[in-house]
């Protein structure tokens, strides 16, 4: 005993209607140029691209390195590193990486998380040139 019409079509997408409580369609939170709308991970590659291309402007040659942001490290030591710093192989070039939840983990806010991420970054330019930290960014550690 169903009143329904069956609809010409039945693979057709049904008609959007305002939710049930009459209080008009439900749609994103925020505007995409809002940075609310910016997700955790694109706020953290925008964080290690601002401290890469800080770098780029005294290193013209980390133009040539691959920087990469994963979530957590695939091979988990003892303790879990915060980056890692891959030289150049065979057919690919070098590349560091910057792992964002155990970035995360240890700071509170975005001004601690910028921080961290530079003080990495650096930290892994220095592994990967054969330098001190101090002196891939003179600021490092003071700041």
């Amino acid at each position: 005993m169903d009143s329904s019409v069956p609809s010409p079509h039945p693979f057709e997408p049904r008609p959007r209607h305002r939710d049930r409580h009459g209080r008009g369609m439900r749609g994103p939170v925020a505007p995409p140029q809002v940075p609310l709308s910016a997700s955790r991970g694109e706020v953290f590659r925008d964080l290690v691209q601002d401290s890469v291309e800080r770098l780029e402007r005294r290193w013209p040659q980390l133009t040539e390195v691959d920087f990469v942001v994963l979530d957590v490290p695939g091979d988990l030591e003892d303790t879990v590193p915060l980056g890692r710093a891959l030289p150049a192989g065979k057919g690919r070039p070098a590349q560091i990486v910057v792992y964002r939840r155990p970035v995360e983990i240890r700071t509170k806010s975005r001004d601690e998380r910028a921080l961290l991420v530079h003080e990495v970054v650096v930290e892994q330019v220095a592994e990967l040139l054969g330098l001190a930290p101090e002196s891939v960014d003179p600021r490092y550690g003071q700041e």
